[in-house]
């Protein structure tokens, strides 16, 4: 907000001057300014900027690339360097292409949460924001310093293809670790920013099929006790300045003009945030989501809700800037709007240190800081204690070096490490099988072989091979080699669901198409579209076609859209050309050398079989695309099966970005080991686990199924609460429990004390021993369970956990402590945090499901009343529901219960002592008359009124509808004390039932 009024758009004078040549600026003159000025308040410096801006320059401080003003000596700045799991990249000012970092490579954030170590995540912070500042001195309009991370998305369900940059399914181990990481990033200065971390993506955003027009049904309760809690742990510590609005609409209203981002976000602190939207997303306001009619309405009614940063239309802010003007000249923004706006980003940047004659105290951080020793080391580090050992049957690890003489490390993954969409270029990898040799050392035998099938495909009408080029860059894919030498040999990675991927045995690189052919040009699967994949498909006389399966080939514009099957052209070529199947080239497909037989020839002769296995980040499921199904690609699991038959000494690495269904593995490999995609220092890492060098000690942060089945049947299913989702509410055994991680020693606990200090802390301490003979790190974990409610409560709920170390013999005391405010759970009856009287198990152990320790308290809090429906109720405040959404009230503001045919709403305990009429607002677009049906205890209970809803003609226009309520029965038969004459007494579940669409936003049932 402003604090002194200013002159709208005014170039000083002596400004003015310098732009006709009279008076030439200097960098002095500069330093001149009160806005450079760090003694003065901040609000003071903004103010004096602003006031110097002319109205397209304010106005440009709206986009990810504002305007620079060489008058006043600002350059560029821009929002936005992705940094999820270390630098990764960002684009460019001057022509939008996107160049990626050079940089220390973390696990990805799913491993990073793993760890379950705000101590070491706060290091890995540290780092990736000194390589940031590093990166920002070769090209400070460039590398902005405004980072986008750490993603807080709960990880809800596996199949979200973008599970790989969250933490956890809960909310608190979620606001720990991206606290850590967040504080790391932004420095511990109490006012300078080293970085600027902006959480992702605000709100409820699990899937990314229609992502930008499918509705996130979120009710009360799930919104604020479960979606919200992970946003606010790292806004409320200061270890984030802002987030990022995602694509999704929240109960029928995008989240990019979601009026939470001003009312809710900005209340959890008191330091101005700089919220932005998510890429080509105000764009999507009037395009995809067809909100607004035109860009004016939609920019102002962003800016509205509290969004201060337009990513869209790539480096051009321009059109930003056109149609904020507009919306200005309609009367849609005012000039307090704009200000506010570009305030909040500004404060980022004196933060920052930008305004700063000397940049700050973070200016002096070079690429010095950038991939040291230290750095490497840490990602070592970070990679070994990010490993969760999953089985260790008869204690088959550690692997004792001195009497392993030979290892066969096998599997597709044994020999490379992927990137992902959101990580930078690693400095150097280091490969399971780089690591295991280098471990095993001279004295050794390390064997190494990927276990894919090496294939030639030859057409049978003419005799000739598909064959690429010899060389590093590759050469068209092209029916012409008469024999299958290696250029006509392709390696087959088996990705599950029918996908592979074909790398080139001439030149080891993948084939991929680049909108005009198909080429072995390709270091790995990679791009937005991903044009590496294939399928391979049987035909009835044993040959096979081809069918490219790059992303794009969902989009009409494509090239590969309704063609995707591959035909020989008259070049002879490899090209899309055909529909079907039958309309495809065939080709005989041989086997060159059996992947499997190699690797059962590896594991006979050695002493220890190592088979890396798992996904690929670029193709089993990412941005833009979940998953069906989580299990281990079909291909995968048979050379494991074979491996494991040739030498029952074998471990598995499985390296997923998600929870995977390995029931197979888990009944018949001796030691699994799941790391997620580790980055550079993945091999070193492995080694070091498996070798016992690092004891492990990750912990899963999602729960483990034990089939795609036992998923929710819906992604979209966002109520956690009435379907029973992760380990809170989900009663399904699952192979592996949230929390859940082995060790090479073991722990005892013992001696649980639970007390209630004056501050209003419950403070639990418990013993824990290493009983076994290794040093190992223990993650204590503290769950409550609320015995009495009037809700339903989770099954278990981490309140707390540490995790520590210790010798051999060694007891230590851990002291977890939880705020009894921290109990509270939303009462949707009066729409306020609650506290409920009732005992609460207090739960230690080593998962959620190995408690070791158990205590009760009782706790006094207050006894949730029965509801009063006599005052007015919101329709989303309800207590059971079926065949309802949550949708928009209106475009600002507000949520409504959308319904349908055979649908119904519940509000539990009410109290109707009195209750004659029922009343509701309610919206009805369609034509005819629909009706509500007010219902007691059960949807088809006691009818005691009907009330029936005329069109509206708009679903955001609303009526007043009434109905009289009588419970059939005569005066004086209410279950209430004294006559009812007609109304209705006592206690009892109302339920309306719907017989077609409507919107209900409000309700009562009073005199």
């Amino acid at each position: 907000m402003r604090i002194a009024p200013r002159r709208r758009w005014a170039v000083p004078g002596v400004v003015c001057l310098a732009l006709v040549g009279l008076v030439p600026t200097t960098s002095a003159q500069a330093e001149d300014y009160p806005f450079r000025d760090p003694d003065l308040p901040l609000q003071t410096r903004i103010d004096d900027l602003l006031g110097r801006l002319t109205q397209d320059e304010e106005i440009s401080l709206l986009h990810q690339f504002p305007l620079p003003v060489p008058r006043l000596g600002i350059g560029h700045f821009r929002s936005g360097t992705e940094a999820v799991h270390g630098l990764a990249w960002t684009t460019s000012p001057a022509d939008g292409v996107v160049h990626t970092a050079t940089a220390t490579t973390f696990p990805q954030a799913v491993g990073l949460a793993s760890t379950w170590d705000t101590d070491l995540l706060h290091q890995v912070g540290t780092v990736v924001g000194d390589e940031a500042r590093g990166y920002h001195t070769t090209d400070p309009g460039m590398w902005g310093l405004n980072l986008w991370a750490p993603v807080v998305n709960l990880l809800r369900d596996p199949r979200w293809g973008r599970n790989e940059e969250g933490y956890s399914e809960d909310p608190l181990l979620t606001g720990a670790i991206s606290t850590a990481y967040g504080k790391g990033m932004s420095g511990d200065d109490p006012f300078y920013l080293k970085t600027a971390p902006t959480l992702k993506h605000y709100l409820a955003y699990n899937n990314e099929v229609h992502r930008d027009t499918s509705n996130s049904s979120v009710p009360p309760r799930v919104l604020h006790e479960y979606d919200e809690q992970a946003f606010e742990p790292a806004i409320s510590a200061d270890a984030a300045t802002g987030v990022m609005a995602s694509y999704n609409l929240v109960n029928g209203r995008p989240a990019t003009v979601d009026p939470t981002l001003d009312s809710t976000v900005r209340s959890w602190t008191d330091k101005t945030l700089f919220n932005v939207s998510d890429a080509n997303a105000p764009a999507n306001l009037v395009d995809s989501e067809d909100y607004y009619d035109t860009q004016p309405e939609a920019d102002a009614a962003l800016i509205k809700a509290g969004l201060d940063n337009h990513t869209v239309n790539d480096n051009n802010p321009q059109p930003t800037i056109a149609a904020v003007k507009s919306a200005l000249a309609q009367g849609l923004l005012t000039q307090e709007d704009i200000d506010t706006a570009a305030s909040h980003e500004l404060s980022i940047r004196f933060r920052l240190g930008e305004f700063d004659p000397d940049g700050g105290p973070y200016a002096g951080i070079t690429m010095d800081a950038v991939d040291t020793p230290a750095n490497r080391e840490l990602a070592r580090t970070t990679a070994g204690e990010a490993m969760v050992l999953l089985k260790n049957q008869k204690n088959a690890l550690p692997l004792d070096a001195n009497r392993t003489n030979s290892v066969a490390v096998v599997g597709p993954l044994a020999d490379t490490t992927y990137t992902d969409w959101y990580g930078g270029t690693p400095p150097y990898t280091v490969t399971a099988l780089d690591g295991i040799t280098e471990r095993i050392g001279a004295g050794g035998t390390v064997t190494g072989t990927e276990g894919v099938d090496r294939i030639a495909l030859k057409d049978p009408a003419t005799g000739k091979y598909l064959s690429g080029g010899a060389g590093e860059s590759g050469a068209a894919i092209t029916e012409g080699a008469t024999t299958a030498d290696a250029t006509a040999q392709f390696d087959v990675f088996d990705w599950g669901s029918g996908i592979v991927t074909l790398r080139s045995a001439a030149n080891g690189k993948y084939v991929g198409y680049n909108w005009s052919g198909f080429a072995n040009d390709q270091a790995q699967p990679n791009g937005w579209f991903v044009q590496q994949q294939f399928t391979i498909e049987d035909r009835p006389d044993g040959n096979v076609v081809l069918k490219y399966a790059g992303y794009e080939s969902a989009y009409s514009w494509a090239p590969s859209y309704g063609k995707q099957y591959l035909t020989i052209d008259a070049n002879g070529a490899l090209a899309l050309g055909a529909a079907t199947a039958d309309t495809a080239t065939e080709f005989s497909r041989e086997l060159v050398a059996s992947g499997t037989e190699a690797a059962v020839a590896a594991a006979k002769a050695a002493d220890v079989a190592v088979v890396v296995v798992g996904s690929q980040p670029f193709i089993n499921g990412r941005e833009d695309h979940d998953r069906t199904d989580i299990g281990l690609a079909a291909g995968q699991e048979a050379l494991v099966e074979a491996v494991v038959a040739a030498n029952p000494r074998t471990v598995v690495v499985l390296q997923t970005s998600y929870p995977d269904t390995i029931t197979w593995l888990q009944d018949h490999v001796p030691a699994i080991v799941w790391t997620t995609h580790a980055g550079q220092e993945t091999g070193h890492a492995v080694a070091d686990v498996l070798f016992g060098d690092t004891n492990p000690a990750g912990r899963l942060t999602q729960t483990w199924p034990k089939s795609s089945q036992d998923l929710q049947p819906d992604l979209m299913n966002y109520d956690i609460i009435s379907s029973g989702q992760t380990y809170l509410y989900d009663t399904t055994k699952p192979l592996y429990p949230f929390g859940y991680g082995l060790s090479y020693t073991s722990f005892r606990y013992s001696h649980l004390r639970v007390d209630k200090k004056a501050d209003g802390t419950l403070r639990a301490r418990v013993d824990v021993t290493n009983t076994g003979r290794r040093t190992g790190d223990e993650v204590v974990q503290l769950y409550t369970h609320q015995r009495d409610s009037r809700d339903p409560q989770p099954v278990k709920q981490l309140r707390a956990f540490d995790r520590v170390s210790l010798d051999p013999g060694q007891t230590t005391t851990v002291e977890l402590s939880v705020p009894v405010a921290d109990l509270a759970h939303w009462d949707v009856t009066r729409e306020k945090w609650v506290v409920e009287t009732s005992a609460y198990d207090v739960l230690v152990g080593a998962s959620s499901a190995d408690i070791r320790q158990k205590a009760v308290v009782q706790v006094k809090g207050e006894k949730i009343p029965a509801r009063d429906l006599s005052k007015v109720t919101q329709a989303q405040n309800f207590d059971a529901y079926r065949g309802i959404e949550l949708v928009d009230r209106s475009k600002e503001s507000g949520t409504s219960v959308q319904t349908a045919a055979g649908s119904w709403v519940a509000f539990k305990d009410a109290d109707l002592d009195r209750a004659r009429t029922f009343t509701a607002a309610v919206a009805k677009a369609d034509a005819g008359n629909g009706t509500i049906q007010v219902r007691l205890d059960s949807p088809t209970g006691r009818l005691v009124g009907t009330a029936t809803v005329a069109s509206t003609g708009d679903r955001y226009t609303y009526a007043t509808v009434t109905a009289a309520l009588d419970d059939g029965r005569g005066p004086g038969k209410g279950h209430g004390q004294g006559p009812s004459h007609g109304s209705l007494n006592g206690r009892h579940d109302v339920y309306l039932v719907f017989d077609s669409t409507v919107r209900v936003g409000d309700l009562s049932l009073g005199s």
